[in-house]
């Protein structure tokens, strides 16, 4: 049950309050006296039986771990982790001087502060002083104590946005770790260790209940970056002392690991790896090791809901890609890849019972569509195969940094990407980024052109273009809030879209959003969009579209992967493999104009081109806009996703149009009525007619 606001006010209070008496001051609480910590070595990760256990029922996986320990080369963070693992399992002290090596290059460094990953530092030495215990003389490990205290003191005051990535990922996970690590030789490492957990139950983990409800995440893509380490850190304390800080956030870890299984595009692609979706900044489109910490994560969560049968799903998606893509990313393997698992005699493992259970569900009886209503998150698929037609949609509030001005943006992917996410995030707060990459004009929604209106700073960047889209009075330079009490009271800032239906039939996905308060109320009267995913392949999308003045030009974006080509009645976009062909129905006399090359990163007049190439893009920027003036417009599209051996689709039709009666379209053997004004309509497929639902959904139902 949630709790009550003034509830929620007082325990925020008196977690702020002791976390700043205690990382400040360092006094121990007596919460932190009576901890039941293991007190030998090693303990973040197991005892030195069960991890010699886990070698013995893992060897391949743990043989890649050896070989990148002694032979190979690779990062700090995969090399000291790995050193620190065979150590601890083979007592190898001559390998954990070397580890210990390694990790005072860090502790004797220049103590870093402030939105950089000193989390890391403090993780990977913490590992290596855990399991490599033997090998650190007195004196080392008292520097060790200084150092993570002196970088705890230094960062009191950093990354204090718990929506935000920095939290989680730059910050706290490190921090936990060294507190467990040193948790009998450190003194103040209780009272920091009460510090963060208060800091988590009263501010973080209801940002995660509101922002992740669901299991996707405001923030977008940086999910990827941050959740891996913070689920280490679960992990360690569940190992620890058996917390479990998922149960405290349950919209969002149960459900994560669902939600991060449909943010993957179908297929197998670089490295045997999956690539992610785009979402807000960076987007994943070249290969990179965050590919490894999504699938990491995904085992983690699998691991802690082991009789979820959704969970038992996401475990049969995982194995398709039973090992790390990047080589010294063996570890990961070996302690978050859950195979048939051998338990030390005597052994009493929090995991051990768990892993000998756990089962793969089956993909072909998963549902094919989610919803996470926290950030107002679609995800659709046609199956769970490959060749899969792919679809995303966003309509959710504003929480955080690396968010776009993108409500009513979608995706949609066949064999490869056609319609995507557009510019490059080349960097924060550039001209590029600020006036183009996070703007509307990148999106696939809706502009509404108003000459006159004057832009709020974004991310401190220059600001000079009118692209006609969304607003946010930035209230600083990242727009983001602090925690959930923040967001409430300004509610009317963050507050700005709303999902209004969503069903899956099976047959058929329904959604519909209001997009209204994305936009200046100075301009936009309204703005929804309905959209149905006529498995497999088709998408009818409609738009109410209605201005404070008529001549206010409106325009209905499509970001095409590539140039597409243009027939008589379609555009095609091409990729690869996939075919996008696009049916303009309304506005029935409409300007089309495809932007692209030189021109692509132009408008107003003026060139906002990126800096850096950030991996494939958008390369034409569809615009579509009604070739008169009006208050309200509506806008009505068939999108068909084929292969390269698809020569046709069938042919849209607009059966009856006025603007004050019922829309109707027919595509192949399928007709769908929209209701105007309201957002509404119903369905016939094989000669059973359904109304649209008019409310979220949840559970996936089925025509048959």
């Amino acid at each position: 049950m949630p709790v009550s606001k003034l509830r929620y006010k007082r325990l925020r209070t008196f977690g702020i309050f002791v976390c700043m008496i205690l990382s400040v001051s360092g006094i121990q609480s007596v919460a932190g006296q009576g901890r039941a910590v293991p007190a030998e070595h090693p303990r973040l990760l197991g005892s030195r039986e069960y991890l010699q256990s886990l070698a013995a029922s893992r060897p391949d996986a743990y043989k890649r771990v050896v070989a990148v320990a002694r032979q190979q080369n690779a990062d700090d963070h995969a090399k000291m982790i790995s050193m620190a693992l065979v150590c601890a399992i083979e007592n190898d002290e001559s390998l954990g001087r070397d580890a210990v090596q390694l990790a005072m290059k860090y502790v004797t460094g220049p103590i870093r502060k402030g939105h950089v990953t000193f989390a890391h530092d403090l993780a990977r030495c913490a590992i290596v002083y855990d399991l490599c215990y033997e090998s650190w003389t007195q004196q080392q490990r008292e520097q060790f104590h200084e150092y993570m205290n002196a970088t705890v003191d230094a960062n009191v005051r950093s990354e204090t946005h718990v929506f935000h990535n920095g939290w989680y990922g730059y910050k706290h996970w490190g921090i936990g770790l060294a507190c467990y690590a040193a948790y009998y030789e450190n003194d103040r490492a209780a009272g920091i260790l009460d510090g963060l957990e208060a800091d988590w139950r009263t501010r973080a983990a209801p940002a995660l209940e509101l922002a992740g409800d669901g299991g996707g995440w405001a923030e977008g893509y940086y999910i990827n970056y941050w959740l891996y380490e913070w689920l280490f850190f679960c992990e360690v304390a569940r190992r620890c002392e058996g917390l479990d800080h998922y149960a405290e956030a349950p919209k969002f870890f149960e459900n994560r690991a669902v939600a991060g299984m449909f943010e993957a595009y179908p297929g197998i692609s670089t490295y045997n790896s999956r690539r992610p979706i785009p979402m807000g900044d960076s987007g994943g489109r070249i290969f990179g090791g965050d590919r490894d910490k999504v699938l990491s994560a995904r085992r983690i969560l699998v691991s802690r809901y082991v009789d979820d049968p959704a969970n038992q799903a996401v475990h049969a998606f995982n194995e398709q890609t039973p090992r790390s893509s990047v080589g010294v990313y063996a570890y990961k393997d070996f302690l978050w890849r859950d195979t048939p698992f051998v338990s030390a005699q005597g052994e009493e493992s929090l995991h051990a019972e768990r892993r000998r259970n756990i089962k793969a569900g089956s993909l072909e009886d998963f549902k094919l569509s989610h919803i996470s209503q926290g950030p107002g998150y679609v995800y659709a698929r046609s199956s769970w195969n490959d060749d899969a037609t792919y679809f995303f949609f966003k309509c959710g509030d504003r929480f955080t940094a690396h968010q776009h001005l993108d409500v009513g943006h979608f995706l949609i992917y066949k064999y490869e990407e056609l319609a995507g996410d557009g510019g490059h995030y080349d960097s924060f707060g550039s001209s590029h980024d600020v006036n183009y990459h996070l703007r509307t004009i990148a999106h696939s929604t809706i502009l509404l052109y108003d000459p006159a209106e004057k832009w709020p700073g974004i991310r401190a960047g220059n600001v000079t273009g009118n692209d006609g889209g969304q607003a946010h009075n930035w209230p600083h330079h990242n727009g983001a809030v602090t925690d959930p009490e923040q967001w409430h009271a300004g509610r009317d800032l963050y507050d700005i879209a709303d999902i209004l239906a969503f069903e899956d039939r099976g047959a058929y996905v329904y959604v519909a959003g209001d997009c209204t308060r994305a936009y200046s109320s100075d301009k936009m009267e309204s703005f929804t969009r309905q959209i149905i995913f006529l498995r497999p392949n088709t998408f009818v999308i409609f738009d109410r579209v209605c201005s404070k003045d008529a001549g206010f030009k409106k325009t209905w974006l499509l970001q095409a992967i590539k140039v597409p080509t243009q027939t008589n009645k379609h555009l095609i976009i091409t990729n690869g493999k996939g075919w996008l062909f696009v049916q303009t129905l309304l506005p029935e006399h409409s300007q089309v104009r495809l932007v692209s090359g030189p021109e692509l990163y132009s408008y107003g007049g003026r060139d906002y081109p990126p800096s850096r190439d950030t991996g494939p893009a958008p390369e034409c920027r569809i615009e579509i806009s009604p070739s008169e003036p009006g208050t309200c417009d509506y806008f009505l599209h068939v999108l068909t996703a084929a292969g390269s051996d698809v020569a046709s689709v069938d042919e849209a039709t607009m059966i009856r149009w006025g603007r004050a009666q019922d829309i109707t379209v027919s595509v192949g053997e399928t007709t769908i009525k929209f209701a105007i004004p309201d957002v509404g309509g119903s369905i016939e497929q094989s000669g059973q007619l359904r109304q649209l639902a008019d409310k979220v959904v949840p559970a996936v139902s089925s025509d048959e």
